[in-house]
C-alpha cells in the first residue's frame, strides 16, 4: 500500500476506475489546478463532500468521505478565458487520511491508495447484469448515441470490475450506497451488491 499527497477536489458525487467525470471549472483556484495537472499529465483526487458546499465560501471548512478516486484530464476545452470543460478518467481508488488547506485555497489530502481490483470473470449468476448494460450500449450504438455514453472504451463487459463499477456510477442509488461499493475490495461481491437493483 502506497501513501501520497494529492491535491482534493471535493464533489457531490464521484468517478470511479476507469469512470468518466465531465466538469466545468471557473472558480479561479481549480482552473490553476486543472491547467497544471493538465500541463504535468498529473490526477487530482475527486472525493465526496460530508459537508460543505462545491464552491468556496469564506472561513468554510468542508467536511469529507474518506474514499476516493484519482481522476485523470483526458479531454480539455477552453469556453471561455476563465471557464474549462474537462473529461476525466478514474483512476485508482484511496483512502483520505487527512486534509489540509494547499497553495491557492485547493484542499490537499494524504491517502492510502488502494489496489486496483484484478481482472475477474463475471460469474454465471450475475451475467444478467453485463448483458443488460451490453444491451444498453448496442441500443445506443443503434441510434447513433455511443459518443454520448459516460462510458470510456474499450468495453469489457467480461469483467466483474468494470460492469460492477459502471453500474455503480449509472443507477439512481443514494450517494452513500455508491460509496459503499467504491469502497468494496472484491469485484464479484459489488457486482452481486449490484444486480440487486437491476430488474429481473
Amino acid at each position: 500500500m502506497s501513501t501520497s499527497k494529492i491535491p482534493l477536489f471535493p464533489l457531490q458525487h464521484g468517478i470511479y476506475p476507469d469512470g468518466m467525470l465531465q466538469l466545468q471549472i471557473f472558480e479561479v483556484r481549480y482552473l490553476d489546478l486543472i491547467k497544471r495537472c493538465h500541463q504535468t499529465q498529473s490526477p487530482f483526487g475527486v472525493v465526496w463532500l460530508k459537508a460543505g458546499h462545491e464552491v468556496q465560501i469564506p472561513g468554510e471548512n468542508p467536511q469529507l468521505h474518506t474514499i476516493g478516486c484519482l481522476a485523470h484530464i483526458r479531454d480539455i476545452t477552453a469556453l471561455q478565458p476563465a471557464l474549462f470543460q474537462i473529461k476525466c478518467q478514474g483512476g485508482m481508488r484511496f483512502e483520505l487520511i487527512k486534509h489540509e488547506a494547499g497553495p491557492y485555497g485547493v484542499w490537499m489530502g494524504e491517502v492510502n491508495y488502494i489496489a486496483m481490483d484484478e481482472a475477474t470473470a463475471i460469474p454465471d449468476q450475475f451475467q444478467a447484469s453485463a448483458d443488460l448494460l451490453g444491451q444498453w450500449i448496442a441500443n445506443a450504438q443503434q441510434h447513433s448515441l455511443e459518443e454520448q455514453l459516460p462510458i470510456f472504451k474499450p468495453y469489457q463487459l467480461d469483467d466483474c470490475a468494470w460492469v460492477s463499477n459502471r453500474w455503480s456510477e449509472i443507477l439512481p442509488i443514494a450517494t452513500d450506497e455508491k460509496r459503499r461499493l467504491l469502497a468494496l475490495t472484491d469485484p464479484v461481491e459489488r457486482l452481486a451488491q449490484v444486480q440487486l437493483y437491476l430488474p429481473d
